[in-house]
C-alpha cells in the first residue's frame, strides 16, 4: 500500500497516530495510551487534589513530554529506515533526479523534527550548532533555574515551540534555495540578524515570532530601551510574585505580555515606512530614583518579615501573648498591606491630576 511519508510525520505529533497509519498498529495504541493515561492521570491528581503542590503534576507532565519526544524520534527513524530501503530498490531511470530530491526533502523534513539536525544534514554545521544549542540549552536553563527556585519558571518553556517553528521554517527556505541551484553560505542565526541590521531590513514573521517572549520582538527591531525594560518587567514580576505570594497581583503577567505582544506588532508594521524611535516604556527613569528606591526598601522589608522574621519569631509571640499571630498575619495583614499601597497610589496619582490641571 503507498503511504506518505509526510502524512506519517505530521500525524505523529499525536502521539501513536503515526505509527497507526504507517501499519504498526500495536506500537501506536502504546504509545497513544501511555502519552494520554500520563496526561489524564497528572489532571485527575490535581482536581481531586491528591497533589495540591503540584510536584506530582510536573513530574507526569515531564513524564509525558519524554513520550511524545520518544514517540517523534521513533517515527522519524521509521520513515527514514523506509526511505532508505525504498531508494535501494529503486532502478535508475529518468525520474532518478526527481526522486533523489523528494527523498532529500523527506529526509530534511524527518531530520528537522530535532531543531538543527536538518541543518547538519545540508552541511550546515555552525547553523545547526547555533539552533541546537538555543534549543537544548533552554531546556537545561528552564529546569535548573525552576529546581532552584520554582517550578514556576517551567512556563518558560513555552520558548521551545518558538524555536522549533522558526528552525522548520528555515529549513524550509534553506531546502527550496539549495534545490533552485543556489548555494548555501553556513552561517549562523546571529549572522542573519547583523545583516539584516545592517542592510535595515528585518522580517515581520521573525519579528511576530519572537515577540511571543517579551522584548524579544522589540530587542530584533533594534529598540534595545524597550525590549529591555519589558523583558525585565515580565521576568521580574513573575519572580516577585511567586516568592512573596501575591497571588492578587497575578494578573499583571498576561497584562505586560499582552502590551509588549501588541506593541511590537505595531512597531513591526510602522518599520517598514518611518524610522523607529527607541523610546522606553518609562521615560525619564532617572528623575524617579526616590520612588523606585522607597518601593525596593519596602519590598525588602515585607520579603524579610514574610521569609524571616515571622517564621523564626511567630512560636516565641504565640507563647507570649497567646495569640495566633500567623492566622492573623496570613489572612489579614498581607490584605492590608496592599490595601494600603492602592489606596496610597491612587491618592497620588488624584493629586497629581489635580495639580496638572491647576496648571
Amino acid at each position: 500500500m503507498n503511504k506518505s511519508g509526510l502524512a506519517a510525520f505530521f500525524l505523529g505529533f499525536i502521539p501513536g497516530f503515526g505509527h497507526i497509519y504507517w501499519g504498526h498498529k500495536i506500537r501506536g495504541v502504546l504509545y497513544t495510551l501511555a502519552f494520554a493515561g500520563t496526561l489524564l492521570l497528572a489532571f485527575y491528581m490535581v482536581i481531586f487534589g491528591f497533589d495540591p503542590y503540584h510536584d506530582t503534576f510536573f513530574m507526569l507532565a515531564f513524564l509525558a513530554f519524554m513520550i511524545w519526544g520518544i514517540n517523534m524520534m521513533d517515527i522519524t527513524i521509521t520513515l527514514f529506515i523506509a526511505k532508505v530501503h525504498n531508494g535501494t530498490n529503486e532502478s535508475s531511470s529518468e525520474t532518478h533526479h526527481l526522486k533523489e530530491t523528494s527523498n532529500e526533502r523527506v529526509t530534511t523534513m524527518l531530520l528537522s523534527v530535532i531543531p538543527g539536525m536538518g541543518h547538519f544534514y545540508l552541511g550546515l554545521s555552525y547553523r545547526g550548532l547555533t539552533i541546537l544549542a538555543a534549543f537544548f540549552g533552554v531546556i537545561i536553563m528552564v529546569f535548573f533555574i525552576s529546581f532552584l527556585t520554582s517550578a514556576v519558571f517551567l512556563i518558560f518553556l513555552l520558548a521551545l515551540p518558538i524555536i522549533w517553528i522558526y528552525s522548520m521554517f528555515d529549513i524550509i527556505q534553506l531546502l527550496n534555495q539549495k534545490q533552485a541551484g543556489k548555494e548555501l553560505e553556513d552561517r549562523t542565526i546571529m549572522d542573519d540578524f547583523n545583516r539584516m541590521h545592517d542592510n535595515e531590513k528585518k522580517s515581520k514573521m521573525i519579528a511576530t515570532i519572537l515577540s511571543i517572549f517579551p522584548g524579544a520582538g522589540h530587542l530584533y527591531l533594534g529598540l534595545q530601551k524597550r525590549g529591555i525594560q519589558l523583558m525585565a518587567s515580565f521576568l521580574f514580576s513573575i519572580y516577585i510574585l511567586d516568592v512573596l505570594n501575591l497571588s492578587l497581583f497575578l494578573f499583571l503577567i498576561p497584562l505586560i505580555w499582552f502590551f509588549s505582544f501588541f506593541d511590537a506588532l505595531q512597531l513591526a508594521n510602522r518599520f517598514e515606512y518611518e524610522v523607529l524611535k527607541d523610546v522606553p516604556i518609562i521615560k525619564y527613569l532617572g528623575s524617579y530614583q526616590k520612588w523606585i528606591g522607597i518601593a525596593l526598601i519596602i519590598l525588602g522589608l515585607f520579603y524579610l518579615l514574610d521569609s524571616v522574621l515571622m517564621p523564626v519569631f511567630a512560636s516565641y509571640l504565640e507563647e507570649l501573648f497567646h495569640i495566633n499571630f500567623r492566622r492573623l498575619y496570613y489572612q489579614y495583614f498581607q490584605v492590608t498591606v496592599i490595601s494600603l499601597l492602592l489606596i496610597g497610589a491612587g491618592i497620588l496619582l488624584a493629586i497629581n491630576q489635580k495639580k496638572a490641571k491647576n496648571k
